[in-house]
């Protein structure tokens, strides 16, 4: 994708600042794309009034849909909204992320923009179940917000893997430094790209005493230098802003993402669900959980939500 044409933001109906309704205002009035503000409800005492008949059942829900409807109004009128094309859509549903990915399928989103909030009385970001589901299932990009403005001289920075063999990982690189470029051209600032390598286990050491740690290290940082250049020629990506460091993702991402004041942290995502997202997780799941900036989450090429429309 080389431009934002479509956003669907998603606001927060128990905060009353919007995050994602201040950061989709930013990004609409850079590319000029077309926001729907949505909100997704459900009343669960809805399930109760059986015992009335259905058009009072039915007047029950729109009103509740209609009175959502006025306080996004209400919002948007404390916001400057001119030379804005934007829409309102409140749906009814009891699973808000599936209504989310349906909505943006239906209308051929680009972008979903959702707000995160931080744990009490820790810097990292408190992930919903809504935001895992829409990481994993979202057929688009998926933007969580931590902040209401952009850090000033924000970057932002991409975390490739390049050590995989299969071509939809080379795939999926190039999708997640295309999305890098593309925001970083709509917040003017810079793109960054990163590469964690593992370091010699310790048990080698342990077990082979003549084994040469310091080689080996040597060697594998070589190879991922490499990969990453390589990667990085089809942008034209100089090499102060690429960077290859030893450790896990979880580890170096982070910690490279706040010396860098990033504001921004793009990851691949491969949308693992089920037992297997439980039991192993995806790796970039794991950088969240340590990320203190906004994170755009890429699927891969052809990627298909299991959500249906």
């Amino acid at each position: 994708m080389t431009q934002l044409t479509r956003i669907l933001a998603v606001l927060d109906a128990d905060r009353q600042q919007q995050k994602a309704l201040e950061r989709a205002l930013q990004l609409a009035r850079i590319s000029h794309a077309h926001v729907t503000f949505m909100v997704s409800i459900y009343d669960f005492s809805y399930e109760m009034t059986t015992m009335l008949a259905a058009d009072e059942r039915n007047s029950m829900r729109d009103s509740l849909i209609n009175d959502r409807r006025i306080w996004i109004e209400d919002v948007l009128e404390g916001h400057n909204m001119r030379d804005i094309q934007y829409d309102i859509v409140v749906r009814w549903h009891n699973r808000p992320f599936e209504s989310i990915i349906e909505t943006a399928i239906s209308g051929e989103y680009d972008l979903i923009i959702k707000a995160t909030h931080e744990r009490e009385g820790l810097a990292a970001l408190l992930f919903t179940p809504t935001d895992w589901h829409l990481l994993r299932k979202a057929p688009c990009y998926v933007l969580l917000v931590k902040e209401s403005h952009w850090p000033e001289h924000g970057q932002i920075l991409a975390g490739i893997h390049t050590t995989g063999e299969h071509e939809h990982h080379r795939s999926l690189n190039h999708r997640v430094t295309e999305a890098a470029f593309l925001l970083a051209r709509y917040m003017n600032t810079t793109p960054h790209l990163v590469n964690a390598f593992p370091g010699a286990p310790v048990t080698i050491a342990a077990e082979i005493p003549e084994f040469d740690t310091t080689n080996y290290r040597g060697s594998i940082a070589e190879s991922h230098q490499q990969a990453l250049q390589e990667h990085a020629q089809h942008y034209q990506i100089p090499s102060s802003q690429l960077h290859v460091l030893e450790g896990l993702p979880e580890q170096v991402i982070p910690r490279l993402a706040e010396d860098l004041n990033a504001g921004m942290v793009v990851l691949g995502t491969i949308g693992r669900t089920g037992f297997s997202a439980a039991l192993l997780g995806n790796t970039a799941e794991h950088v969240l959980d340590a990320i203190n900036c906004d994170v755009l989450a890429v699927k891969p090429e052809g990627f298909v939500s299991p959500i249906k429309v």
